[in-house]
């Protein structure tokens, strides 16, 4: 049991870190968490607030690139299977670069609803400006973060009412719970038709 010493002392030296890469990875349960760690003290709001949105904005940052590089030729290849022809594209880009601003901004701000993957990378797709794609997705996403940073915060208050020994398997069990609730509504509102 000597190791669990250095574990913890390990996580807690790289806790800006591992929130970065977490919220790169998985951005609004961890987003959740971090608010829960300020309340709890466990970490500061400006180093916490900043790792967050860094790999939020990273990870938009690499889906841009994946439909910039690699949506098109994948759909010209593989579309038929999903009824994507080269028909449907045309519509998909012309309606998206209409709409383009609207259409990033509505879906950063309620997670797309389910769509958020696939909406920015039709922006990467449809060749939207970089810099006018970074411009609303950092401006939503400070906003955005910050609404789930600050859930989280107030989550902490329910901490207060459970013995401190149960308070880290509560904590752990919220934080699975929340991922799996986020990922289910979003495949529901994927499949449902509005």
């Amino acid at each position: 049991m000597d190791f669990l010493p250095n574990i913890i002392a390990l996580l807690d030296s790289s806790k800006y870190f591992l929130l970065f890469i977490g919220s790169f990875l998985e951005g609004s349960v961890v987003m959740m968490g971090g608010g829960l760690l300020w309340r709890l003290g466990t970490v500061d709001f400006w180093p916490m607030y900043l790792a967050v949105i860094a790999g939020d904005m990273l990870s938009d940052l690499v889906w841009y690139c994946v439909g910039y590089f690699a949506a098109r030729p994948f759909i010209v290849r593989w579309g038929y299977l999903v009824e994507a022809t080269p028909e449907v594209l045309l519509k998909l880009e012309r309606r998206f670069r209409h709409h383009q601003s609207l259409i990033l901004l509505a879906s950063k701000l309620t997670m797309g609803f389910g769509l958020m993957i696939a909406t920015l990378i039709t922006a990467g797709m449809v060749r939207m400006s970089v810099w006018r794609y970074a411009l609303i997705n950092i401006g939503a996403g400070f906003l955005w973060v910050y609404l789930l940073v600050i859930i989280g915060y107030y989550f902490g208050n329910v901490f207060s009412f459970i013995p401190p020994g149960l308070q880290m398997g509560f904590g752990v069990v919220v934080v699975i719970g929340a991922y799996f609730g986020i990922r289910q509504i979003s495949r529901s509102l994927a499949r449902s038709d509005w």
